[in-house]
């Protein structure tokens, strides 16, 4: 008789690693492509593994040093070592729950140890620290940790609240205080404009009244020298009352003004002279000094 010989045939996904049993015990690994196995022999594939990276997501709830309830959600990204396939098919049944183990284990170990601030501020030293004791503990099993990331981190509802009341105050807070700065520097502009303003007017009136002094000064000596025999306080008063008539017919031509009430009459008149005398001499003493 003739040898009698039985070939199956298996194809391995790229991206995938054979497991190949010989009477029930592991053999070997059967890589990507096409592979041969002899039932005959008691070979046969006993299951296959992918190599790519698997995401898992994992919800830890859990209390800050600060008595803070959080919730924290990370997600771990790992996968089969391919020449380690082997263990990771024989030792672990279930990876994601003992990855998921160690990850309550570690975060349930250092968050206590935190407050709310520091817990955002380090939570890549947590996420690290994850890191390390899955690396040691997952080695073993033929799994290799490719990344850990804290995504989120969720406060009680009801400190997310008073952190953000907190916030607003302080912004509140902030917000009177640069007001309160703007108005400041706008009464002190203010002030200042009001101080310029009357130094600027007085200055003004000032210049003004030497200038109506100097021009009466100037036409007392013209009108002293062309008629003769008048004197200057003749020609001052004569200066004096043309004026007075003048301020009275611009007053009675404007179209703005109202009533308006002036005493006249010689005595009136010889009143006002004698006012706008003492005024010039005033003037003029004072410019002196």
């Amino acid at each position: 008789m003739g040898n009698v010989s039985c070939v199956f045939v298996g194809c391995i996904d790229q991206a995938s690693v054979g497991i190949v049993e010989k009477w029930g015990r592991f053999e070997k690994l059967a890589q990507p492509g096409l592979n041969y196995f002899n039932p005959c022999a008691g070979q046969y594939l006993a299951g296959v593994l992918s190599t790519r990276i698997q995401s898992l997501e994992v919800k830890i709830e859990t209390k800050t040093k600060d008595n803070v309830f959080v919730q924290i959600i990370s997600s771990i990204q790992y996968r089969v070592i391919k020449q380690s396939a082997d263990d990771a098919f024989y030792e672990l049944q279930n990876p994601a729950e003992q990855i998921q183990a160690y990850v309550f284990d570690v975060v349930r170990a250092q968050v206590p140890r935190m407050t709310l601030d520091q817990l955002f501020e380090q939570k890549d030293e947590v996420a690290k620290s994850v890191l390390e004791e899955l690396e040691k503990v997952m080695g073993e099993y033929g799994y290799t940790i490719e990344h850990i990331l804290m995504v989120d981190i969720i406060p009680d509802p009801s400190v997310r609240r008073a952190m953000n009341e907190i916030n607003a105050a302080q912004r509140l807070q902030l917000a009177s205080v640069y007001k309160g700065e703007a108005d400041k520097i706008l009464q002190v502009k203010k002030a200042e404009a009001d101080a310029e303003a009357k130094y600027l007017g007085g200055v003004g009136v000032a210049r003004q009244r030497q200038a109506i002094t100097d021009g009466l000064r100037e036409n007392i000596l013209n009108f002293s020298h062309t008629v003769e025999g008048a004197s200057a306080k003749e020609v001052m008063d004569l200066i004096m009352i043309t004026q007075y008539f003048d301020t009275i017919k611009d007053l009675g031509s404007s179209s703005n003004n109202t009533t308006v009430f002036i005493p006249h009459g010689p005595g009136h008149i010889r009143d006002i002279g004698d006012q706008i005398r003492n005024g010039l001499m005033e003037a003029k003493a004072g410019s002196s000094d």
